[in-house]
Parts: structure tokens; sequence; C-alpha cells
């Protein structure tokens, strides 16, 4: 974020007023990007307060380093906002967090999906609940630590892609609203690297400078989905059979949860040819298995729509909005036609068949050229 000067009559953060009368909300998750963003907002004279959300069982996340919003992330966060002179609050979410997220998690691997908690967090918790209690606290805006890029359009603010693609977080902030984007701001976005963003923090002095990336879901230790649903749905392992698609049974599992689509290792079913996860009929407990081939997919079924692009959605042009969209958050957006299909749905046409396209994912739909964010949706089974 470059900072404007005043003259121009809008401060760095785009608000009408002296950075000295601007407050604005920090979400910080004790991590060193949204640890930068407060100590930035703090130097350029802003009125910062920090809050810092538990999410979750304290007493577990003592025991689990590299997990947002753990024990010693709520401590790093009340350190930098020390150090830096401004305000830290941490707030119990943990009631939120596990009605909004966590069951629904568990309830959809339970039926055979593979979801993305982390959109539902930033959906459902961060930019739902936190930016309310942002307002209730008088702030007149709320920053994060997103490598995302928020822009001024014809029509309003805009979501871009990060300067930076690899640290894009676009495929999780798909479902960001128009009302929720005029009081967001990602400071980060248009950096060029991550190593800008540490470079930052040692300026600043904060501790959290050489602080590694979390990697995994916050509440799932070691990354052991199946652990996590069987505490939470006990008995949800139930097993069943691996099935081929052309209907031999070849082996047996222990519960359609420790399975995704595209997956090749741990089938325990021997040799032969390879064969992949293909579909979770999780009703019949079956895991069906096939061909490389089988995974490809053109037709993507899509539900609960943002839609953040000009015009009204259902307005498409003959032929479908012309979008690049990705069906996973490690994939470049591919070429494709974008078809509704009523109110919140539609069917997303491939022009080139992409492999593993498994519901509970997001699609995030792009504009075909440029940077711009034009919303998403979730990939349902085709009916």
């Amino acid at each position: 974020m470059i900072p404007l000067p005043f003259s121009t009559g809008l401060n760095s953060l785009g608000l009408p007023r002296p950075p000295a009368e601007t407050r604005v909300l920090v979400a910080m998750s004790g991590g060193v990007d949204s640890s930068v963003v407060a100590a930035m907002l703090a130097d350029e004279g802003y009125e910062v307060v920090g809050v810092t959300l538990q999410l979750y069982d304290h007493g577990a996340a003592l025991a689990k380093k590299g997990a947002c919003c753990a024990g010693r992330d709520i401590h790093d966060a009340r350190r930098v906002a020390e150090a830096m002179g401004f305000p830290h609050y941490v707030l119990d979410y943990e009631n939120r967090f596990r009605e909004s997220v966590i069951d629904e998690f568990a309830d959809a691997y339970l039926a055979g999906a593979t979801p993305v908690p982390c959109i539902r967090c930033n959906e459902r918790v961060k930019f739902r609940d936190l930016l309310e209690t942002a307002r209730d606290l008088g702030a007149d805006c709320m920053a994060t630590g997103h490598y995302i890029r928020r822009m001024a359009g014809p029509r309003g603010p805009e979501l871009h892609r990060a300067a930076d693609p690899a640290r894009d977080q676009s495929y999780f902030l798909f479902s960001t609203t128009r009302d929720q984007l005029e009081y967001l701001r990602f400071p980060l976005g248009g950096l060029a690297s991550k190593a800008e963003t540490r470079a930052l923090a040692a300026r600043y002095g904060l501790a959290v400078a050489e602080k590694p990336d979390s990697q995994d879901i916050c509440f799932v230790p070691n990354g052991s989905y199946a652990a996590v649903i069987e505490k939470l749905r006990p008995g949800a392992a139930e097993p069943g059979e691996i099935m081929h698609l052309d209907g031999r049974v070849l082996g047996r599992h222990d519960g359609v949860i420790r399975y995704t689509v595209g997956q090749r290792r741990g089938l325990g079913i021997g040799g032969g040819e390879p064969l992949f996860v293909v579909r979770l009929d999780a009703d019949a407990r079956r895991v069906i298995v096939g061909p490389r081939e089988a995974l490809a997919s053109r037709q993507v079924a899509v539900a609960e729509i943002n839609w953040l692009g000009d015009g009204g959605f259902e307005d498409a042009p003959a032929g479908g909005w012309q979008v690049a969209v990705k069906v996973r958050s490690t994939r470049p957006p591919v070429p494709a036609r974008l078809h509704p299909r009523g109110p919140g749905r539609a069917e997303v046409e491939l022009l080139a068949p992409e492999e593993g396209v498994a519901p509970g994912q997001a699609c995030v739909f792009y504009a075909p050229e440029g940077s711009r964010v034009l919303g998403g949706g979730w990939i349902v089974p085709a009916r």
C-alpha cells in the first residue's frame, strides 16, 4: 500500500479525513501479515484497534504451533499491539465458529463432499460477525492481512487478485459481498512478495518478523481431517466397499471420510492399473474408483453464487458469461463459460476438461483478462 498525501482529499485507505481522525479495526491473527498491517497503519498515524478472535479450544490450541488464533498467536498479536502502542482485544467467538464453520465442515465430509472451511470462516465469522463488531466500535473501516486487492471501479470498489500470484488469496475470499467490500481494506495486496512483508515487519521491529506461515486448517491438527470428524461425530467412520466404476468390488474401506476425490495413494486395493477416487457415495458408504481419465470434467454445477461482476448475474449475454475459473485453490484460472441456471445457481462449461472437480470445493470466477474477481460459488453434485 502506498500512502496517499492527504492533500488529495483522501487518506491512504481512501477515506476523506486525516489518518489521526480515522479509526481502523485490524483483524489480527498473530501472524506476520496482519501484524504488519496493524503496525503499518499505526505508523501512518491511524487510530488502530487490534482484535484477535479466539475461535476454538484454548487449551488444545496451546499445544499446537502454527495454527491461526491459537494461544501463542493471541500472545503474539498482543505483543505487537503493545510495541506499536495501540489497544488490543481478544473476542471469544468459539460458539459462533463451531456453529458457522466446524459443524458444517463435519457434516459436509459425512455427505461425501470436500469442504473449504477457511472460506466459510471469512464469510461468516470475520467478514460478517467481526465486521459488525467493527461498526459497533465506531471504526471507519476494517483491515486484514489478506493478499488481495480492493480497487476503485466505475461502479464502486472491485475485488482483484493480489499483485503476487504466489500469495493471492482470492479463491478464499470469493464470497465477499459488495457491502463488505465497501468497508474492508487489504493493505498487503499490492506487495510484490512475502519478502516485502517480512522486511516491513523487521523495519517495525516486530517479534513475528520470522514467524513461519500457518499451513494447516486451524482446528485440524496435523491435517488429520478424519480424526477431527470422528471426534465431532462419533461413529462417523462406517466401513463400506471400494467399487470400480464398472461395478467390481475391489476392497473395503474404514470410512468415506478418509477419502477425497482425486486421491490415488492409500486406497489399499493392491497393484494393477492406477486407480483414483472418482466419486464418494456417502449414502451407500461406497468409494468409487476408476482410471485417471474418469476424473476429467467439463460441466460443473455451482450453487450459492456471489456475483461481483457488472450487471445482474442472470442477465448474462447469449452464450453465458465469458470468464476464467478456479476449481481448486492451487490451480490457475482456466477459460470457461458461465451459464445462469436460476437464482444463485449456474453451470460452468470448462473449455478444456479439469481433473478432480469435487463437490464442496469452491469455483471462483475471474475476468477473462486482467485481475478482477467476479465472484464464485460452491461446487455441488450435478443434478
